[in-house]
């Protein structure tokens, strides 16, 4: 009998992770963002539109609503400082999928790219959606036709992606901008309100009674995704003068102003609007200027600064939506499309979203029933954990392996307590989406997986081929 030995083909090169602490290499004279559109980046991204319906989401619960609330916030901090300290030593445009691949390898940086790039163009469509609301308080007549309404979405997601692509120095001047126009009247609210604050207003401290956990887990589900955005300048690193540094610094100012911006506001409008009222109200900032100066003229104020918010907002994720497929296309885990780079900003990205985003848009505005869209919007708040997961996962490994040269032995203990925090966050998060939101964001994952097969299949005949 004769023996045969086979020699299995080698398998293909994962391309190289930069080493900790490099950041990647720009065109001479490209421009980058300061701490101070870093920090707006972050803020702009936590607070789009939903703090201006927050107070009234929570009123049923109580004022224990803001215990969920410092909970919350101690834990969004938590993953803000994990994000600083994983952007310190990866300070590569990408965030998550960075870290995510640096750690566990190619896959588990596209799923966590994948499932960022998800988050990012559907919640795109569902913020150009919810601002052509406000817009109908300022226009009555945007609100006259459903093709008037989506022509405003349209508009709306469209500006945005044209500043990007105009190029990364008009996105910063139009996230500062915005970032500083939404906050004069949210601070109006969240700083003049306490002089106003009747404390006979707040109603009870537990309206349900239902026990003090169940009504905290209660009210934290509205609240989870209250702090979506807190890894967006480790996403946009690239585009951070001297990231190593500034990306930290960012997330931290970023996540902590808008969790004070959020605290505040909130008690102000609860000691504001009498509960009985709150429980009910569609917009309780308008009631809330309203009680302090009396008139109507609170909706259109808060309209305008809705729009605004949401402006900022669609124009810091138009940027983001293309910066993680940015990075998985140069290491070959994206199509090579999403590599075109213009003026700082990755065009194709910018493209293909606000063009998905489009089209869900339409679908949802013809298909005349809001019950598919929302739950993609749902799906949204499960993809958006995913990311968040393996990066805490991947500040865990690199503690635990004693990886030196990504973790100081000094800050160990430190470190470890909070990326421990970070990830009893995350799946704090991924619980409070709801059982259909994670059944129907895992198919979302496993359809990633199929393109995943497709891209490595094309470095494998690349590695193959007699040019490779």
């Amino acid at each position: 009998m004769t023996s045969t030995t086979t020699t299995a083909a080698p398998a293909p090169a994962p391309a190289p992770v930069p080493a900790p602490g490099t950041a990647e290499p720009r065109p001479q004279g490209e421009r980058r963002f300061g701490l101070p559109v870093a920090t707006c980046l972050v803020m702009g991204n936590i607070i789009g539109g939903g703090i201006f319906l927050l107070p009234a989401s929570v009123a049923p619960f109580g004022t224990i609503s803001l215990v969920a609330f410092a909970v919350l916030t101690l834990g969004a901090i938590a993953l803000a400082l994990v994000f600083g300290r994983l952007a310190h030593r990866h300070p590569q445009t990408g965030g998550p999928y960075v870290y995510a691949r640096a750690a566990f390898g190619d896959f588990a940086g596209f799923l966590a790219a994948w499932s960022y790039w998800i988050t990012t163009w559907v919640s795109n469509a569902a913020l150009a959606v919810a601002a052509v609301g406000y817009l109908g308080v300022l226009f009555p007549a945007i609100g006259a036709h459903k093709w008037s309404m989506c022509l405003a979405a349209l508009c709306v997601q469209w500006l945005p992606a044209l500043a990007n692509l105009a190029g990364t120095r008009y996105v910063g001047a139009v996230q500062l901008v915005s970032t500083v126009l939404k906050f004069a009247p949210l601070l109006l609210v969240a700083v003049g309100g306490l002089f106003f604050f009747d404390p006979a207003n707040l109603g009870p401290f537990q309206a349900t009674g239902q026990s003090a956990v169940g009504a905290v887990s209660a009210s934290a589900a509205i609240l989870l995704f209250s702090y979506l955005g807190v890894e967006s300048a480790a996403v946009s690193a690239g585009e951070v003068r001297d990231p190593a540094r500034n990306v930290g610094r960012a997330t931290i100012l970023g996540t902590v102003g808008a969790a004070t911006v959020y605290l505040l506001g909130t008690l102000a409008v609860f000691g504001l609007v009498a509960h009985e009222k709150l429980v009910s109200s569609e917009a309780p900032f308008s009631d809330a200027v309203n009680a302090m100066f009396g008139g109507t003229w609170g909706g259109t104020a808060v309209a305008c600064a809705a729009v605004i918010s949401m402006a900022g907002a669609l124009n810091g994720w138009t940027l983001l939506s293309a910066q993680t497929p940015y990075a998985a296309a140069k290491d070959g885990l994206f199509p090579k499309v999403f590599e075109t780079r213009k003026r700082g900003v990755p065009v194709a990205g910018v493209l293909v979203t606000v063009v998905l985003a489009s089209a869900l848009t339409v679908y949802n505005y013809t298909a005349g029933s809001q019950r598919v869209f929302e739950v993609l919007v749902l799906v949204t708040t499960f993809t958006a954990t995913v990311p968040y997961l393996l990066s805490t996962a991947a500040q865990i490994y690199f503690l635990a392996s004693g990886r030196s040269e990504r973790v100081r032995p000094g800050r160990l203990v430190r470190d470890a307590v909070l990326a421990c925090l970070a990830f009893a966050f995350s799946t704090w998060l991924v619980a409070g989406s709801g059982y259909a939101a994670v059944y129907q964001g895992v198919l979302f994952l496993f359809a990633g997986v199929l393109v995943y097969a497709v891209m490595a299949a094309r470095r494998q005949r690349a590695t193959d081929s007699p040019a490779g």
